[in-house]
């Protein structure tokens, strides 16, 4: 199945749950606006670079779009779509009034310059400028775009509109970003696997983790993890992994990677891995924090953990998620687990709104709320419909998306 294809059984099977017509599905289903553009740029050596860009705009029911932008040689318009779908659900998820959206190039970052990457950013945002907006969409940092490129983003469009941080989240502090953004997925992730293993009689300290993954996601959850006590077994980054039965030294690995180095030039003695390894390692915990769909139908037959936190977009395809609960393995949905992202970019809306910074304290402290409660709400559902996290999450999103579809009127 294609990625939208994958989002659209995981809506289907909850829809199924709440007996909803295949009129209102339909209506669910189905993205409000797609635009496709072609992104061209003169490169550093005086050549023309022709790039296709994305910009997939789900269901604005709830309120202005969100979703990030990523640049990566993968992204087509079927990842952008499925993208934005979960953008909806993750927004309704933990009850935040917008919709869904995603953007994307498809590009190799890691081959181009600086000042390309800024070119290509500063097209992009010019050809879609129209559809984007503070009330209307907003872009945020995605795989291979950070604050710098949101900052393009924010240059180019107050360049067209005036002024308009709140174009954009994730920007630097010294543009109006927030604080605590750059760790707030992986801060949510943190609170929400403290609360499953809660559940489960136990704590973070004295639990094993792997994580795939050592961007933003990953290393910040491998550092919070730390912090808390927990064993590292494992992280890996697309050049491979590394393991320790002890545990691996985090705050050295974050030294190594701050200098823009790769694991596989990490000079200490742990055990090198493959992503693949990394994903069958015995642990309590795995936390995908990389791309979608890792986990084959063969290496979900594989994974030893008790439990999966996905801290990735999409990276249990449907059959892997059917392995995984044959096999008793508690899996924590995406639109759920790493929904601490949006949440701190919705904080950063809010601000540049009003114009007014929130401490440091406030936003962490608004962020462990509502990622608990949000997990709370999924948790009680799902032991009181006797369904998974993942389609309890579905149900909660769908229920809120399609009541204010309806109420709005068609």
């Amino acid at each position: 199945m294609s990625g939208f294809e994958d989002t659209t059984y995981y809506f289907r099977q909850a829809a199924q749950v709440m007996e909803l017509s295949d009129r209102v599905q339909l209506l669910l289903i189905n993205p409000d606006k797609e635009i496709t553009v072609e992104v061209a740029i003169e490169l550093d050596n005086g050549q023309l670079g022709i790039f296709q860009g994305y910009r997939i705009q789900h269901n604005a029911a709830r309120g202005p779009l969100k979703g990030g932008l990523r640049y990566h040689p993968s992204v087509d318009e079927d990842e952008v779509k499925s993208l934005a779908a979960l953008m909806t659900w993750k927004a309704a998820v933990v009850d935040l009034p917008y919709g869904g959206a995603k953007g994307g190039i498809a590009c190799d970052p890691a081959a181009m310059s600086p000042r390309e990457l800024e070119r290509l950013t500063r097209k992009f945002i010019r050809q879609i400028h129209t559809d984007l907006g503070p009330t209307h969409d907003i872009p945020a940092p995605d795989v291979n775009t950070d604050a710098q490129v949101m900052a393009w983003v924010m240059s180019e469009y107050s360049q067209l509109h005036g002024f308009a941080p709140a174009v954009v989240t994730g920007k630097p502090l010294e543009l109006h970003g927030s604080q605590g953004r750059e760790a707030a997925t992986g801060l949510g992730l943190v609170c929400v696997i403290e609360e499953v293993l809660k559940d489960l009689g136990r704590a973070v300290a004295g639990s094993t983790f792997a994580i795939q993954g050592f961007g933003n996601v990953g290393s910040h959850t491998a550092r919070l993890l730390h912090e808390r006590g927990a064993k590292v077994l494992a992280v890996s980054d697309v050049s491979g992994g590394l393991f320790n039965p002890a545990g691996l030294d985090i705050l050295r690995l974050l030294e190594h990677v701050r200098g823009r180095h790769l694991l596989k030039d990490y000079p200490g003695e742990d055990r090198r891995i493959t992503n693949d390894e990394l994903l069958t390692l015995s642990c309590d915990v795995l936390v995908p924090a990389a791309l979608g769909n890792v986990f084959t139908p063969e290496l979900a037959r594989e994974v030893r953990a008790a439990i999966v936190v996905e801290g990735a977009n999409g990276p249990t395809p449907p059959e892997a998620d059917r392995i995984f609960h044959d096999r008793g393995i508690l899996v924590v949905p995406d639109i759920l687990a790493n929904a601490g992202g949006v949440t701190v970019s919705y904080f950063e809306w809010v601000q540049n709104l009003q114009h007014f910074k929130w401490e440091l304290a406030q936003v962490t402290n608004q962020l462990d709320r509502i990622m608990r409660q949000s997990y709370r709400t999924i948790q009680g559902l799902a032991k009181s419909r006797q369904v998974s996290l993942r389609t309890a999450a579905f149900i909660v999103a769908i229920g809120r998306v399609g009541r204010a579809v309806v109420q709005l009127g068609l």
